[in-house]
């Protein structure tokens, strides 16, 4: 079944929540990057909200698809315009705002380490510990 937009919302913010925040700890424990900072969660959360707000589009542009499904590639693709728009708004035009500069190459490498372990998640880990979630439209609630 295809996700439905309150399905991806559920699942969005869970593996934000789990995977997201595991692959952020060592960025903001100063294990990777500069030093400790706070900034990466910020980033974290700016990556879920805005997502949610893609989710809409996505959601919309997938009815028009003959099978009505996102394939993998597509997520892929999604991944590296949230990316882009993302560092954008804290890099570049800076309307989201962050306490202090991040860097182009450690902001690349927390965003990689992210939305890579959500992506294998998403499409292995889901699926064993909510073996329903796919037939419930990727609500886990």
């Amino acid at each position: 079944m295809t996700p439905t937009l309150f399905g991806r919302w559920q699942t969005r913010l869970l593996l934000l929540a789990t995977v997201g925040v595991l692959a952020t700890l060592p960025f903001a424990s100063g294990l990777i990057g500069p030093g400790p900072d706070i900034t990466y969660f910020l980033i974290l959360i700016y990556v879920g909200i805005l997502g949610c707000g893609w989710d809409v589009l996505y959601n919309y542009l997938q009815k028009f698809r003959w099978d009505r499904d996102w394939p993998a590639v597509y997520q892929l693709f999604a991944g590296i315009w949230e990316m882009i728009f993302i560092w954008l708004g804290i890099g570049v035009v800076h309307f989201l705002p962050l306490p202090k500069q991040v860097f182009w190459g450690v902001f690349f490498l927390h965003y990689s380490a992210v939305w890579l372990g959500v992506f294998i998640a998403s499409q292995s880990l889901m699926r064993i510990i909510f073996p329903r979630w796919r037939f419930r439209g990727g609500q886990w609630l």
